[in-house]
């Protein structure tokens, strides 16, 4: 097996796991916020974080096997250590990218909907303003 093969496995042994647990934790966490986000409605929050998931694992796995080619041949562990730690690095960059993408997303959706629940009066007008409240009265 050559340091270039290893580089590979390396890569893949840090990354794919890398990957697994960011997506279990994010899952994890982010349902609280998905329930705020929805408003309480757990079947769509539920749907939409399995969604994410899988875009999250197809965006992500994705990226990493079409990185794994090493640019040039690695000749010793100093060539692995670096080539991997360049990789992951990126890896981790990318889903820390589409980590705050998904939750700006999400923020604003949040905070749409609370703006529009604001606007919504809480209870139906009782009057009309300017006219005496009892008949009669002057």
């Amino acid at each position: 097996m050559t340091w270039t093969v290893a580089t590979y496995l390396t890569y893949l042994l840090v990354a794919v796991p890398l990957t697994i647990w960011v997506a279990t934790t994010l899952s994890r966490n982010g349902r609280v916020f998905l329930d705020d986000v929805f408003s309480g409605n757990d079947d769509l929050a539920d749907a939409v974080n399995r969604l994410l998931v899988v875009g999250f694992y197809l965006l992500n796995l994705g990226f990493v096997l079409l990185y794994l080619r090493a640019g040039e041949p690695v000749f010793s562990l100093r060539g692995l250590v670096e080539g991997v730690s360049a990789k992951v690095g990126l890896v981790m960059l990318l889903l820390g990218v589409v980590h705050f993408g998904n939750v700006y997303v999400f923020n604003a959706i949040r905070r749409r909907s609370r703006v529009e629940a604001l606007r919504t009066p809480p209870l139906p007008p009782q009057g009309i303003l300017g006219q005496p409240p009892y008949p009669g009265q002057a």
